[in-house]
């Protein structure tokens, strides 16, 4: 929303966000088991819920653990070396492609201490060239690609070693954020809300603005901005494809809800590291400093919350037919228009003010040197963008239905049931409905989500800008949904 910035300026104190350190100790702690809970009640053995799961008052824990699957060896089986080792295989070729593909190099905004970092954005170039060699090997052997098998096979593994990164990469940076020194030639600053003083606090918010490392034979990595467009979010691509590979070879076919699912999920992480200048406008850039937050966010929710309506449809598919999926597509169509227009329209104000497609649009001159619209897309609500993120959340969830599903022993002949490959049915039954659960959680989480942003984000602009935010409120009224909300 700002069209300049001449000076910084100094905000008020910053007070404790997400419900301060008892909130932040829930989501750290809380956030992985409920990533355990969706792969294991939503599987592929029993059903979507577990039949367990249907029947609380008689639920037997032996027979839960046979019908999730849970592995031979315990807890320590959640985990494996191997997979271990691919993953990081996958973030060292994520890093090596950041050092070796040409990409555009540019400056971010101005930071407090009135300078500016450099960045080097080539995450488009990276993904296109990993999904055409992923591509070729598909071509080549289908959907037996070891890609694709080895994804499916070590899912609950590949989600462990990506949790456990990301532990380890949030307690990396707070450590070093230790080391952090006024007036650094490195540009090197705490996040404004990062350092309390409270340790789990701080570990999950992030104390450090942008912290970076450097890479031997790589070069300097910028942490936040790496781990925001990269290996999660082409991690969240190849799942899906791993999906659709798996419901080849558990089907023998591919279903069109699946492929549309995929595909428009696919369009949306490309368009986002196609715009990836853009970044840099966003909360997570300017203002959070890069935590457990981010780290597990980026790196494990994205790509594998993200993933739970293919990952179903894997094991139950669903046909849209035609109509199906023109009335989806138009649901994206609309909401994709609403959120590129509304942030290309942001980002050219940002840029150049004098450029004709903005040059008409009417701001509000505030004292800390920035413009802000209130005309435009910008001028029907404070965050018209967020509205149409969350409408394209609807199309990757309808076209699941009313999800649930059981998994029948070959033979049975139950109406209705599809028979995989292997003679095992999949049918509705009694599970009907209560899938809805794993499918739509991402509609329902996504509305939270942006909401609960909504507010950081006016938060930080009433410290930042004062009475200007007031006067600007009250011109535009609406948050997120015009007339509604």
């Amino acid at each position: 929303m700002t069209g300049k910035t001449k000076k910084p300026v100094a905000e008020a104190k910053h007070g404790y966000e997400f419900g301060g350190p008892l909130g932040a100790a829930g989501i750290t702690f809380g956030l992985p088991v409920l990533l355990y809970l969706f792969s294991f009640a939503c599987n592929d053995v029993s059903g979507c819920p577990s039949p367990s799961f249907l029947r609380p008052k008689s639920l037997d824990l032996e027979l839960l653990k046979q019908e999730v699957g849970w592995p031979d060896d315990g807890i320590w089986g959640l985990g494996s070396w191997e997979a271990t080792g691919w993953t990081l295989a996958y973030y060292l070729f994520s890093a090596t492609l950041y050092a070796v593909l040409p990409g555009t190099k540019t400056e971010g905004t101005v930071l407090a201490s009135g300078g500016r970092l450099k960045y080097k954005f080539n995450a488009f170039n990276s993904s296109m060239f990993t999904l055409a060699l992923c591509a070729a090997g598909t071509v080549a052997q289908g959907a037996e690609f070891p890609v694709w098998a080895f994804i499916a096979d070590n899912y609950i593994q590949i989600l462990t070693a990506n949790i456990l990164i990301s532990y380890a990469l949030a307690t990396l940076v707070y450590v070093r954020s230790f080391s952090v020194k006024p007036g650094n030639r490195e540009h090197r600053a705490l996040a404004a809300g990062g350092h309390t003083g409270n340790l789990i606090y701080d570990f999950y918010i992030g104390r450090e603005l942008n912290p970076r490392i450097v890479i031997p034979l790589i070069g300097e990595i910028d942490i936040k901005e790496w781990m925001e467009l990269r290996p999660g979010m082409l991690g969240w691509i190849l799942l899906n494809c791993a999906h659709i590979a798996k419901q080849q070879r558990l089907h023998g076919y591919v279903t069109d809800s699946i492929v549309f699912i995929t595909a428009v999920q696919t369009l949306y992480v490309l368009d986002g590291q196609f715009m990836e200048p853009a970044i840099l406008t966003t909360i997570d850039i300017i203002a959070d400093g890069f935590g457990f937050m981010l780290s597990f966010g980026d790196l494990v929710w994205v790509p594998f919350m993200y993933t739970q309506q293919t990952r179903y449809l894997a094991v139950h598919p669903k046909s849209l037919g035609p109509l199906g999926l023109a009335g989806v597509g138009a649901v994206l169509a609309a909401a994709f228009a609403i959120f590129r227009l509304s942030n290309s329209q942001k980002n050219t104000f940002r840029t150049n003010p004098a450029d004709p497609s903005v040059a008409h649009l009417k701001y509000i001159e505030t004292k800390a040197g920035t413009r802000l619209l209130v005309s435009g897309w910008w001028g029907v609500a404070r965050h018209i963008n967020y509205l149409g993120d969350w409408l394209q959340a609807w199309p990757y969830c309808l076209p699941t239905g009313l999800a649930g599903y059981q998994i029948l022993s070959a033979g049975t002949k139950a109406a209705g049931a599809v028979t995989m490959l292997d003679g095992r049915e999949v049918v509705g039954g009694d599970a009907e409905g209560w899938g809805m659960l794993f499918t739509y959680f991402y509609v329902v989480y996504f509305a939270v989500l942006l909401v609960h942003r909504d507010g950081r984000d006016d938060e930080k602009c009433s410290r930042k800008y004062g009475e200007d935010w007031e006067k600007y409120k009250k011109i535009v009224r609406w948050k997120i949904v015009p007339y509604v909300y």
